[in-house]
């Protein structure tokens, strides 16, 4: 029987942020940037693994290490590893398109497996030998597709930033490769607007920022970026690799803004950037996308949740869950790690996690020596799971410490129980009954006290 499967996908310990997931040989790979817990920057660490069979997406499998920044020839020791992507070449071996931190240019790295350790291969060129630096690359994508190789990118952000950056930096580019991986043979072809030109656009209010994520399905080109808005991933379609790509709509906010009518001021959480991509597993899609943690902007976990996409290449934009790949809502019984928490946020909504410090009067998840919590739950602050089935359970538990006070439970149109407790310098578990549950229902955790609580996890049991 296939275990549960969570939000964020892979362990707790684990922070594989701009996800790119792949299906090759029947398992779905994913490549991402790799943070550090309670990291004090972006991409810390090397490039790491993991793959599932495509029909078990719980039983994610760690591939280890397959690419370290020190065998970058350029590489120095301020440098870090930022988003790549990954394509299988027609040789059949896998071909790995990454930037270093501060620089502007794309390099390549080769394995004859999906996630064997990686060789550098060298940087993409112009056909006269020197380095392709043409827009700004950075966050590149790549698609093999129709006997092509296509080379996507861009880099426009929509606020001020803290270092020096090209000026009238356009959107996103396409550029076709060569046979060779490496070389560009065709003229850059902007193919999203950056926010200063989709003024007058379909395109106004959902610009490109950052985060390119290409795939073909149904005959069109669809493309999923970030948008000027940071914390939503939209998609662009076309018939075609490198023009006339149409805005689509928004496919995922990791606050939840915008879907259904939902605004910044209720936001299902903070917000900052996010960057992910699209897979076909078992016939179902699925968008890859990362939330924040520790309160800041540098410890970024995976997540998934299942996408529908019409024959026409719409698709509507979906929520953030617990249960993503679990291909339904997780068990309405046994105890839950309140990591798991999909919509986390204090009485204000919509706050941006800081660039640097981190986030002040609003609860968030944290690990600590193996322990994974939300801490920093303060009055009026909601920690929110969705989904789960029940069958009958009426005894809710909550492990907490802190400060004296209540919890108020609510499955999403009322409250079904009340837990009292108090003040606590160690985690215990407090216990109300309440009517039998039924039914799939989300549950939503809010404080009432003087002072802050950390809950670690919640729990549903028959008496």
């Amino acid at each position: 029987m296939k275990k549960q499967v969570f939000n964020p996908y892979l362990p707790l310990n684990e922070y594989v942020p701009d996800g790119e997931p792949h299906l090759f040989d029947g398992r779905v790979y994913i490549y991402g940037s790799h943070d550090k817990e309670n990291g004090e920057k972006y991409c810390l660490l090397d490039y790491v693994s993991y793959s599932a069979p495509e029909d078990d997406l719980s039983d994610w499998r760690y591939e280890g290490v397959i690419y370290r920044r020190t065998q970058d020839p350029h590489y120095d020791e301020t440098q870090y590893l930022y988003a790549p992507d990954v394509c299988k070449g027609a040789d059949g071996r896998y071909y790995l398109y990454y930037v270093l931190s501060g620089e502007f240019e794309v390099a390549v790295a080769v394995c004859d497996t999906p996630c064997g350790e990686f060789q550098y291969l060298g940087r993409v060129c112009c056909e006269d030998g020197s380095v392709f630096r043409e827009n700004a690359p950075f966050d590149p994508a790549v698609l093999c597709e129709d006997g092509e190789i296509w080379l996507y990118y861009g880099f426009v952000p929509p606020f001020p930033m803290h270092r020096k950056l090209p000026e009238n930096l356009p959107g996103a580019t396409a550029v076709r490769l060569g046979e060779d991986m490496l070389t560009v043979t065709s003229t850059p072809s902007v193919i999203l607007p950056g926010k200063k030109s989709a003024a007058g656009t379909e395109f106004e209010g959902h610009a490109f920022f950052e985060a390119c994520s290409i795939r073909k399905i149904n005959n069109l080109y669809i493309l999923i970026y970030a948008s000027e808005l940071s914390h939503e991933l939209c998609y662009a379609y076309s018939h075609f690799p490198d023009r006339e790509f149409h805005y689509g709509g928004t496919v995922i906010s990791n606050a939840d803004i915008g879907y259904r009518g939902r605004a910044r001021e209720m936001a299902n959480g903070c917000v900052s950037n996010n960057h992910g991509g699209l897979v076909k597993a078992a016939g179902q899609w699925y968008v890859f996308y990362h939330r924040h943690t520790h309160g800041t902007q540098f410890s970024r976990q995976g997540c998934a949740e299942a996408v529908e996409i019409s024959a026409e290449g719409k698709i509507a934009q979906v929520e953030v869950t617990s249960c993503g790949l679990n291909g339904g809502p997780l068990k309405g019984e046994g105890a839950y790690s309140a990591a798991i928490a999909c919509n986390l946020h204090g009485r204000e909504r919509g706050v941006t996690i800081p660039y640097m410090g981190r986030l002040e009067h609003q609860p968030y998840i944290i690990g600590e020596n193996g322990e994974y919590k939300i801490t920093h739950f303060e009055d009026g602050a909601v920690a929110g799971f969705k989904y789960f089935e029940f069958d009958g359970a009426n005894r809710i538990s909550v492990i907490l410490r802190g400060s004296r006070g209540t919890v108020q439970v609510n499955d999403g149109e009322r409250e079904i129980a009340e837990i009292p407790f108090e003040a606590c310098v160690e985690f215990a578990p407090y216990t109300t009954a309440c009517a039998p549950l039924h039914g799939v229902k989300p549950v939503y955790l809010t404080y009432s006290g003087d002072g802050e609580i950390e809950i670690s996890a919640l729990a549903f049991s028959k008496a």
